[in-house]
């Protein structure tokens, strides 16, 4: 699986890995240095994430098909229930 970024995020992200390796490592790492660590990670842990992402959408969509039954369920039979109810209220 290939996790493609954007020319825009993935220039974004070079420069972000820049400045943390300027921030947090007391040393620089230039263009091609951050843009191939950014290719590893995106294969390396790319898909980690991306299968923890699809994990919890699924488990948040599965409690929300648990929930229709309750938010749209209707009673049977109610015709009469309902005639009976508007002839007491006359």
């Amino acid at each position: 699986m290939t996790i493609e970024l954007s020319k825009e995020n993935r220039n974004e992200v070079i420069v972000s890995i820049q400045r943390y390796f300027a921030e947090n490592m007391d040393d620089t790492i230039g263009n091609l240095a951050a843009d191939t660590f950014l290719d590893f990670l995106l294969q390396e842990l790319g898909p980690l994430v991306y299968n923890k992402a699809v994990s919890d959408v699924q488990g948040r969509l599965q409690t929300r098909v648990m929930e229709v039954d309750m938010e749209v369920y209707e009673d049977e039979f109610q015709y009469w229930s309902k005639r009976d109810r508007k002839s007491k209220n006359k």
